[in-house]
């Protein structure tokens, strides 16, 4: 997995994860826990996510 995506929620999470070659290899719903642990299963993917609000904090806490 070289890309994962991420839609922010208030309490929902919704991401799109994509291999080398730019196909679409997971979609899932998370919670902000369970999000949480799964990207620090995968920290050497890159992440990416929309510009708002809540992006600014959910990114501070992506790169700890």
């Amino acid at each position: 997995m070289t890309l994962i995506g991420i839609d922010l929620g208030k309490h929902a999470f919704h991401i799109h994860c994509q291999d080398k070659s730019g196909k679409a290899i997971l979609r899932k719903k998370f919670s902000r826990t369970k999000l949480m642990a799964f990207l620090a299963e995968y920290s050497s993917s890159s992440v990416v996510m929309e510009a708002c609000a809540g992006a600014h904090f959910m990114a501070r806490r992506v790169a700890d």
